[in-house]
């Protein structure tokens, strides 16, 4: 009963995850905030998202052109390797949290990109300098928000596990509740599915600095689309397990990514690579509706959406010099 309590609350929420910024007085912040979800840059055109909560000041090449490292240990057991999947996708998927922090469309990887930090990072009424957040403020949470102005660096969560105020010990379920916390209440989000909780837990546990072997990667079409394709796929096995709430979040993650693509795509003779990224994003939100009425055509339409995704790549790739992946032209925007 109480599963299908939470699956229930979980279908009817619109949420989204954490993010912070500049310091402004609080209504000034909120009004900025509100701004930002209507689609406004804050005080210049910003063609891509992420360009609304970096400093600045930062460095460009850093914060829109690469990603770190993700430092992702493997899992032995296949089940393991599920839930981190789950996890994976649920931290990247701007429907998780809630509130203000959902309307202006953030992730947990907007602060914790790949999992690590974000030294570039600095959002309106919640940031002091640039990497920093106050995870107590009454602009994100009407819970826990105290009305101190206190941010605190963002963590990296491939850092050492002792450096970390909650213990991530696989035998203990301080990690599992510190979450929890983190989206109904510090974020204002519904109340997660268990598979997705659970799944943020593992993630967070696969993350360490023993598996920290690349340089940070570049930020590619190919990139993005094998992050959709990787949240698909998990939601293809939740959905085979009879998890249809997560499962709709999971679609919902890898259509995020779709729009991060799409977000590239939008100079000068790319109107045929963004046709194409709208037709799949339709197909992805006619998924997740069938997921959330539980329809059996929900698995076939993941499956054929899977197998179409490849050309859609060649496409994109193609096309990819003259998009905004493309550092020298993401460097000309002022």
């Amino acid at each position: 009963m109480a599963g299908a309590l939470r699956s229930a609350l979980w279908l009817g929420a619109c949420s989204a995850s954490a993010s912070w910024g500049l310091r402004l007085p609080r209504a000034r912040a909120l009004g900025l905030l509100l701004a930002l979800a209507a689609g406004a840059a804050p005080a210049r055109d910003a063609p891509l998202a992420a360009m609304r909560w970096i400093a600045p000041d930062a460095d460009r090449w850093a914060a829109l052109a690469t990603i770190p490292d993700e430092c992702l240990t493997r899992a032995a057991d296949p089940q393991t390797a599920f839930s981190v999947e789950v996890g994976r996708a649920a931290f990247r998927t701007p429907a998780l949290l809630g509130g203000q922090a959902a309307r202006a469309g953030l992730s947990c990887e907007a602060c914790h990109r790949a999992g690590r930090s974000n030294p570039q990072f600095r959002f309106p009424g919640v940031s002091g300098a640039p990497g920093t957040a106050d995870v107590t403020s009454s602009l994100f949470s009407s819970h826990r928000g105290d009305g101190i102005d206190d941010p605190r660096p963002i963590p990296d969560l491939a850092g050492g596990k002792d450096q970390l105020k909650i213990s991530q010990a696989p035998g203990s379920r301080a990690l599992e509740t510190f979450i929890h916390g983190l989206v109904v209440e510090e974020f204002d989000g519904a109340e997660p599915p268990d598979l997705v909780l659970q799944g943020l837990a593992d993630y967070v546990r696969a993350l360490s600095p023993l598996a920290c072997a690349r340089a940070p990667r570049p930020i590619t079409v190919a990139l993005l689309m094998d992050d959709a394709r990787r949240a698909l796929a998990a939601a293809q096995a939740a959905r085979a397990r009879g998890e249809a709430p997560a499962a709709a979040l999971l679609t919902a993650g890898a259509r995020a990514r779709l729009g991060l693509i799409d977000e590239r795509y939008a100079g000068p003779g790319l109107a045929g690579e963004r046709a194409r990224l709208r037709a799949a994003d339709a197909r992805l939100a006619k998924i997740v509706a069938a997921l959330r009425q539980l329809r059996p055509d929900a698995g076939p339409a993941l499956a054929a959406w899977l197998a179409d995704s490849q050309s859609l790549e060649a496409a994109l790739d193609r096309a990819e010099p003259k998009s905004l992946f493309d550092f020298k032209h993401l460097a000309a925007i002022d």
